[in-house]
């Protein structure tokens, strides 16, 4: 009775109408995304080895399942509307938590529970948060509830695994043993997780609003890119020290490279698929939705956090007074550079294949031209390796432009056309307001 009449006067759970856009407190959730892509970026620049690699590829996976979870969530009720506000504050509490405590979730063994424990507790709290608010939005749709509940055994599953490699390892007494258990076991994690949702397969689920789904997993997306950006600055140590003019070409291109992978995917790809998306209907539609947003928007971002890595080692050694422009970057900072952004256009070209079908041979051009200049740039100064990163990445996008310049001014127009007539719909409905006959009135 007390759930009832709290919920009832913060109002009621309102659900995802089709054509729905992302509500203002999406927006404001995913600030807690910006700090946890931050926080395994950092956290990695820190001390780059394969080991380091593997733990942030693993709690980046696991990071994006809850953010899979998430989008699940917020395509069937609105986050900022009613009492859903309220619970969603504390799975972004839990969250929150869990991204501050991901640098000690691979901590050595010895080092005791805390951290990788911390780790696990606020990982279930996301899980159940999402859960709760989901089986609420579907209440009457016992097709639905119980596709849900069918990841029950998933969530129970992975929490244990993880509370496991924060409690075995600790009384494991070799240290490469204790490490491979754990390390073991948050794989396993990963693997369940991502073949609960193939297994689960398609029956059961509805996406009303294509617009709200493909809206979502682009602003993410920008907001990994936004991590590339900060890693200049970082790198660069932009930030509150006057600015060393090799700074500033270093600066440039870190912000054009960045800008034409941006230009890769929102350009003509990202509109394309979400029209794909939008025509398609019922399993077709989740189909995708799960292959080409769920799961490869995965590597995409994470070849982001790869090459933010690098560009920010790469900008550093640029920026270094010892060295100069004519030093060579350390270390593995042009396999990252160049591999993260391979790894970004591979799987952008596997989303346009899944979601549209098509493969453009552009893309596949500066796959080997990125290869090529990865063999070429290891020991060649690190402005000129940066150089030859935008130079590849500015003539795929222009190279494009030019090309498919039909192709995408039509897309183009199509986009326009939807878009002005979305918003004449709107201003003559607004318009009422105007008339004197509010909306949902009878004349």
């Amino acid at each position: 009775m007390e759930g009832n009449r709290w919920r009832g006067k913060l109002g009621p759970a309102v659900p995802i109408a089709p054509g729905t856009r992302a509500d203002k407190f999406e927006l404001f959730f995913d600030l807690v995304f910006v700090v946890s892509f931050f926080i395994i970026t950092r956290a990695t620049a820190a001390n780059v080895t394969p080991r380091e690699l593997l733990h942030a590829m693993l709690v980046l996976a696991v990071l994006w399942w809850c953010w899979v979870v998430h989008s699940v969530v917020a395509s069937r009720v609105r986050l900022g509307e009613g009492f859903v506000p309220v619970a969603m504050v504390l799975g972004m509490a839990a969250l929150f938590t869990f991204a501050l405590a991901l640098p000690q979730a691979f901590d050595d063994p010895g080092r005791g529970i805390a951290g990788p424990m911390l780790v696990a507790l606020s990982y279930v709290a996301i899980r159940v948060v999402h859960l709760l608010l989901y089986l609420h939005a579907v209440r009457g749709r016992s097709h639905q509830r119980r596709k849900m509940l069918q990841f029950i055994p998933e969530i129970v599953v992975t929490t244990v695994l993880l509370v496991i490699a924060a409690l075995v390892p600790q009384h494991i007494d070799d240290m490469g043993t204790a490490v491979l258990v754990r390390d073991g076991l948050w794989v396993a994690v990963v693997v369940i997780q991502y073949g609960s949702g193939l297994v689960a397969g398609t029956w059961g689920w509805e996406l009303p609003s294509a617009e709200h789904w493909t809206e979502r997993y682009d602003l993410i997306l920008i907001i990994a890119l936004g991590e590339s950006v900060i890693s200049v600055g970082v790198g660069g140590n932009l930030i509150g020290k006057p600015v060393a003019w090799e700074a500033i070409p270093a600066a440039i291109l870190g912000i054009i490279f960045t800008a034409a992978l941006w230009w890769a995917h929102f350009d003509f790809v990202g509109p394309a698929a979400r029209i794909a998306l939008h025509a398609a209907q019922d399993g077709p539609r989740i189909a995708i939705a799960r292959d080409a947003y769920a799961y490869l928007y995965l590597p995409m971002i994470a070849g982001v956090i790869l090459f933010a890595i690098g560009a920010e080692e790469v900008v550093r050694t640029i920026t270094d007074p010892v060295g100069g422009l004519g030093e060579a970057a350390h270390g593995p900072a042009v396999p990252l550079l160049f591999g993260g952004v391979m790894l970004y256009l591979g799987a952008d070209l596997l989303f346009q294949l899944r979601a549209l079908r098509t493969v453009s041979w552009t893309r596949i051009g500066a796959l080997v031209a990125l290869a090529g200049g990865l063999v070429l740039c290891q020991h060649v100064p690190a402005l000129v390796a940066l150089t030859v990163l935008t130079t590849i990445c500015v003539a795929l996008v222009t190279i494009e432009a030019v090309v498919f310049a039909d192709s995408r001014r039509a897309l183009h127009e199509a986009v326009l056309e939807e878009k002005t007539t979305y918003e004449a719909h709107e201003v003559a409905y607004r318009a009422r307001w105007h008339n004197g006959k509010p909306p949902g009135v009878k004349e």
